[in-house]
């Protein structure tokens, strides 16, 4: 399965991008890196610069058909970044719509707060984000990862870079279980 993972061109959680791509990696499927712009993404250790990585697709131009998954890591800049780019907020839309899985990690949420697609769904985060999920329609809860199946797809969310295990096991499962289309 070809599993997109969307990142802004800077600010991703780098851990939040490696860990799940390698365990899309180890699990047989094809992980694409979908960004706002081509070239180069600069990840994060938190505060301080980390590795760059070379974008595969441009959001906009690559349609969702031509992925089974979408994976949103987080980073604080990355969803606020993703959040203010109509075409990255369709994208993410487009999943939804198209009943197609998504996982999201800590900050991520964001980017679903933007797109609207909260409204129904229980669903973790960051705990700071536990308002603005609220204010979105969401139910937030404490827990290390989440799977939601209320609406036209599921959606696997967790907290933070110490649930990463967790959260590759429950959305490669979930991913597996939906099926590559």
């Amino acid at each position: 399965m070809r599993i997109a993972f969307l990142t802004a061109p800077e600010g991703v959680e780098q851990v939040e991008l490696t860990d799940p791509w390698q365990a899309a990696v180890d699990a047989g499927h094809e992980p694409v890196l979908v960004s706002t712009k081509s070239g180069e993404i600069q990840a994060f250790d938190h505060l301080d610069r980390a590795d760059t990585f070379v974008v595969d697709e441009v959001v906009g131009e690559v349609p969702v058909e031509s992925f089974g998954g979408l994976v949103l890591p987080g980073g604080v800049a990355n969803p606020d970044f993703l959040r203010m780019k109509p075409e990255a907020v369709a994208f993410v839309k487009d999943f939804f719509a198209q009943g197609r899985p998504v996982a999201a990690i800590c900050h991520a949420a964001w980017t679903l707060v933007e797109a609207d697609v909260v409204r129904g769904r229980e669903l973790t985060s960051w705990p700071s984000l536990r308002t603005d999920i609220r204010n979105a329609g969401g139910t937030w809860v404490d827990e290390q990862v989440k799977i939601c199946d209320h609406g036209p797809n599921k959606l696997v969310t967790s907290r933070k870079p110490g649930d990463l295990k967790a959260f590759c096991e429950a959305f490669l499962d979930v991913f597996a279980e939906e099926g590559g289309r």
